[in-house]
């Protein structure tokens, strides 16, 4: 039975959203080195998995007020999943980082029950989108094109990679928060 002291993820996630440093960071203890490992499975690169650890911390704080978590593990994984595909996406290494890419389906396979429904509500909105904007959006968060990359193999401009991606984004991001689930870093 867990120490009266020890808080839930649901306590912290109240107490951060009332400015609490002290639950800042317990988040940060309790979960930094756990996020740490996963990036550095799939970048193996120090410098690069302490950006993605500052970025989705400071995220955290700069939101907290905002928060709509039901979560914190699965929400601090997908967001360091989503930094990483960010990282990968202009990345040197791309090719390496993804030559190990079955290291990524597998730590994400192996992640809790609220990560893989969220990958599942993201399948399924993904197939919800148009046709054009459904391949533009599976080239960029699947095989991590850039958006120049994008449009030299569809054969369109790089603006409309852009306006695409911008328009489904947003959609994500207003399907999510209609399910007050979970408002992602993306």
């Amino acid at each position: 039975m867990p120490s009266p002291n020890i808080q839930s993820d649901y306590e912290l996630i109240e107490l951060l959203k009332q400015e609490s440093l002290p639950a800042f960071n317990e988040i940060y203890h309790r979960y930094s080195g756990p996020m740490y490992k996963f990036a550095f499975s799939i970048l193996k690169d120090e410098a690069e998995c302490d950006d993605i650890l500052q970025n989705v911390f400071t995220w955290l704080w700069d939101h907290r007020k905002n928060l709509k978590i039901t979560s914190l593990k699965a929400y601090l994984f997908a967001a360091v999943k989503f930094n990483l595909a960010g990282v990968i996406r202009v990345s040197q290494r791309r090719s390496e980082i993804l030559a190990n890419a079955p290291a990524l389906n597998e730590a994400i396979e192996e992640d809790s029950l609220e990560l893989k429904e969220l990958i599942e509500i993201i399948r399924s909105f993904t197939s919800s989108l148009p046709d054009r904007a459904r391949e533009i959006f599976e080239l960029s968060r699947k095989e991590y094109l850039t958006n120049k990359e994008i449009a030299l193999r569809l054969g369109i401009s790089e603006k409309t990679v852009e306006n695409q991606m911008n328009i489904s984004l947003k959609k994500l991001k207003v399907h999510l928060g209609r399910m007050s689930f979970w408002l992602m870093l993306i």
